[in-house]
């Protein structure tokens, strides 16, 4: 009887912990010893046609580097003509919970398949992020989930996200 009444507290142990417990990535993942580089790309692509061929053209490309220093560079094109750079600095908190997020989500062997472009789609964005994490470096492209038939992996969603925010705070200052 005393076996019986446990079991459903047991399993409601096992839904609450998670309901407590903090979510995200702990920043203390990430150790002084580190050093993370990356090279972030965003594309805004278009299928131009000539006739009998088409190809891919990139109208708009980001470029978002940062360095192990924590030094960032953000570099706009727009049909071919360059923008000035803006640069700038990450403090060490963001530097280090972005090494933490990447260490922690096990970015590093995520597989670098190739995701086809769906036929009918004429425009989409394409993403490419280079990153080498204590002298290892993994690449990865994608395009945005509507223009692929192919599961995107949600941790290349997280990166983008924590990329993008960076990108944002670079085009208020």
């Amino acid at each position: 009887m005393f076996i019986m009444g446990a079991i459903p507290v047991i399993f409601a142990i096992l839904i609450v912990i998670p309901m407590i417990m903090p979510s995200g990535v702990p920043i203390d993942a990430a150790n002084s010893n580190d050093v993370l580089s990356l090279e972030f790309s965003k594309q805004q692509m278009r299928k131009v046609s000539f006739g009998i061929t088409e190809r891919l053209a990139a109208e708009r490309t980001e470029l978002l580097s940062i360095q192990s220093d924590a030094d960032v560079i953000y570099s706009v094109t727009n049909d071919g003509y360059p923008e000035p750079d803006k640069k700038s600095n990450l403090d060490k908190n963001q530097m280090k919970k972005l090494t933490a997020l990447i260490k922690e989500t096990g970015f590093m062997k995520i597989p670098t398949d190739s995701f086809p472009i769906r036929e009918d789609v004429t425009e989409f964005k394409k993403f490419g992020l280079k990153i080498t994490l204590n002298g290892v470096t993994q690449q990865v492209q994608w395009p945005e989930q509507n223009a692929t038939e192919k599961f995107i992996p949600p941790i290349l969603f997280a990166v983008e996200t924590e990329l993008q925010a960076i990108i944002d705070q670079i085009i208020d200052k």
